[in-house]
């Protein structure tokens, strides 16, 4: 039998659509209640939903969230695949912004409310590409690996407050970000060979791990980078 999550408080920043999404049923099908800060509203569900752009410059609304917080997952993210030469600094900026920034402001912004709880988790959404060389992913690759660094300040940072922090690196995983990369049968089979397990991952398969992380089932877990990623990262395929 799952363990229950009933009486706890979660915040999933991007959680709309692909792994935030599976993320939020996965919580909420164990009892939690879930708070969602994103663009666009929820459809359907009893996630309580606030709007928010990470990249329009205002702060993180931190007033709609509840005294006690027991975790947060940070989930936004962008795959902007160019050449080196062709990527603009704006281009270099923005995925900065969008993926490590908006992760600073969303931990600043929940950080009384984690305290409150004497033990809570973080969670941020890194990527396979900030560990493995790959082309055309240099903007990503470059805003992942400082999500790590933080990660890892931060865990040893706020250890003694019982505030964990960890981070998930999956690799290409189904999901409507990733739905040019895999639109046809082709570019799906040719994907799924480049990783060990010969297959892209499912959006369940990293939010599994990332509720495990969330849950007081990992309360020895902080400061790790797990990787989700088919066995991209450590395995050589055949």
């Amino acid at each position: 039998m799952e363990a229950s999550l009933a009486g706890r408080n979660y915040l999933v920043v991007g959680g709309r659509s692909g792994i935030g999404a599976a993320l939020v049923r996965q919580l909420q099908d164990r009892g939690a209640t879930v708070y969602v800060w994103g663009r666009q509203a929820m459809e359907g569900g009893s996630a309580l939903w606030t709007g928010w752009d990470v990249l329009s410059g205002e702060p993180a609304p931190a007033a709609t969230l509840p005294e006690t917080l027991h975790g947060l997952a940070y989930m936004p993210g962008n795959i902007p695949l160019k050449p080196f030469h062709r990527t603009s600094p704006d281009d270099f900026r923005q995925t900065m912004e969008l993926n490590w920034m908006g992760a600073v402001q969303s931990i600043q912004a929940a950080l009384p409310a984690l305290k409150n709880a004497g033990g809570s988790s973080v969670v941020l959404m890194s990527t396979v590409a900030a560990r493995v060389g790959m082309p055309y992913h240099s903007a990503i690759a470059a805003a992942k690996a400082a999500l790590e660094g933080l990660t890892l300040s931060l865990a040893s940072e706020y250890a003694g407050q019982q505030i964990r922090f960890n981070a998930v690196a999956p690799s290409l995983t189904r999901t409507p970000l990733a739905g040019s990369l895999l639109s046809t049968p082709e570019k799906e089979e040719a994907s799924g060979k480049r990783h060990p397990l010969g297959r892209v991952g499912e959006a369940s398969e990293p939010a599994s791990v990332i509720r495990f992380l969330l849950d007081p089932e990992s309360s020895w877990v902080t400061g790790q980078i797990w990787g989700v990623d088919g066995g991209m990262a450590n395995l050589k395929g055949l």
